[in-house]
């Protein structure tokens, strides 16, 4: 005699899916409420996932060329950045970009953009959805 049964599926709930946590989180120290630092990153987020290098199909938030994030208490931010390499064609263009998307966040003043090579950029630095857009998984 064996010991058979069925399993109904149906009565199994997947497992929930973990977010990926974010990468940037705003270093700010002041004395902005915390839900405005949550709300302005999220949004900043948002606004960083539509600026692309245009030779990679992936948006720099995901290729993980932002480096670090500070906030100030007058809503100021200091974006570091790199690019995947120093030579990259729009050295000289992307910046500008990051800073527009960032000043389209409500309720943030100015924005400086600072590109830096140290450490450099290296594939590491690219999520899990950038892996798999690129099929690099």
């Amino acid at each position: 005699m064996t010991d058979e049964f069925e399993i109904d599926e149906s009565k199994i709930a997947p497992a929930p899916a973990l977010p990926e946590p974010p990468r940037i989180v705003p270093n700010h120290t002041g004395s902005l409420p915390e839900a405005d630092v949550e709300r302005i990153t999220s949004d900043l987020i948002g606004a960083l996932k539509t600026v692309y290098d245009p030779e990679i199909p992936v948006d720099i938030y995901e290729l993980g060329l932002i480096y670090k994030v500070d906030l100030d208490d007058d809503r100021n931010l200091v974006i570091d950045m790199t690019l995947t390499a120093p030579g990259c064609p729009v050295a000289g263009e992307m910046p500008g970009w990051v800073e527009n998307a960032a000043r389209a966040v409500e309720g943030i003043q100015d924005v400086t953009v600072n590109m830096v090579f140290d450490p450099p950029w290296d594939a590491s630095r690219m999520s899990e959805e950038a892996q798999v857009a690129l099929n690099w998984w």
